[in-house]
């Protein structure tokens, strides 16, 4: 009886919680990436086998899309298996395989998937993947290919330095066969060349299981858009939606942060340059003048008349 009773308090004390949260966001990510670790340690924790883990971190991914659909995350991308997972024990291996390629199946057939518009994509080196798994993946995005509404990228065989090396290769290709100009190379022609699958830039990594560290985890995507990080111990199965949560509020944080520095960055170019430039960096200054203090915004709206 007592430990039901704290059981229900502590069940209580998380949906508070969770309230308070959700009342503090502000706004969401438009695209989260997570590195989905733990599930081994946590069966080990346990005193079960290894499948086990990976069974419960997969019911922890159907949550996550339940809950990302609520918050109107756009954009999903589940580190599901590395290329350095291909050194596990072969058993460990193609139970995870066989996971995989039914929770691809059921998503996509899956009546909320259809109704959410989730649009289904897997990338990596595909053809390192046992042939069962390329055809659920085939049967997973053929039968989502219509949809637009949230993007769910699964990394599958996957590495990030793999996936710039290969781009980095297609480049130096396509110059040594004239097809391409040295002096046309941008960030669009990387772009073009790394796999498909994420439309947009990542905004937040979510690492539970106590590691502080990406993992070689979309480095183009995230690390070039400065994206911010939240790394949690609870391991993937045991990660409940107050951890992401927690998640979002520490990228709303990092976003304010960012808009602060570009404001006093904005402010001390408008002090520093030429009475000529003086519009266009007035301008500059007025879409981040909300992110300073209000003191100095004040200061600011009377000595730059930028109020209005």
């Amino acid at each position: 009886m007592i430990t039901t009773m704290l059981s229900r308090g502590k069940r209580l004390g998380y949906a508070a919680y969770e309230r308070l949260l959700k009342w503090e966001l502000s706004g969401t990510p438009d695209h989260v990436a997570v590195i989905q670790d733990g599930n081994r340690r946590y069966a080990e924790k346990q005193g079960a086998e290894k499948q086990e883990g990976h069974r419960e971190g997969a019911e922890t991914t159907e949550a996550l899309l339940n809950w990302c659909d609520e918050l109107d995350v756009r954009e999903v991308t589940l580190y599901t298996f590395s290329t350095e997972n291909f050194d596990r024990d072969p058993e460990e291996r193609e139970h995870i395989f066989d996971l995989v390629e039914q929770k691809l199946r059921t998503f996509a057939d899956a009546d909320r998937v259809h109704d959410a518009g989730v649009c289904i994509r897997a990338i990596g080196e595909m053809e390192m993947l046992p042939e069962r798994v390329r055809d659920a993946i085939d049967y997973a995005e053929g039968r989502t290919a219509q949809y637009d509404q949230l993007n769910l990228n699964v990394a599958l065989a996957y590495g990030g330095r793999a996936e710039l090396l290969g781009a980095a290769r297609d480049v130096a290709t396509a110059v040594e066969n004239g097809t391409l100009d040295p002096t046309d190379v941008s960030e669009e022609t990387i772009e073009e060349r790394l796999y498909e699958g994420p439309t947009r830039d990542v905004d937040l990594i979510v690492r539970p299981g106590g590691d502080e560290r990406t993992s070689n985890f979309l480095p183009w995507h995230a690390n070039g858009n400065e994206a911010a990080t939240f790394f949690c111990t609870p391991y993937w199965p045991e990660f409940r939606k107050v951890d992401f949560l927690r998640a979002i509020r520490t990228y709303q944080n990092r976003e304010q942060s960012w808009r602060t520095t570009r404001a006093e960055r904005s402010l001390a170019l408008v002090r520093a340059i030429e009475q000529s430039e003086l519009p266009t960096a007035k301008r500059m200054l007025g879409r981040f003048r909300d992110a300073l203090p209000s003191t100095e915004r004040e200061q600011l709206d009377e000595e730059y008349d930028l109020a209005d």
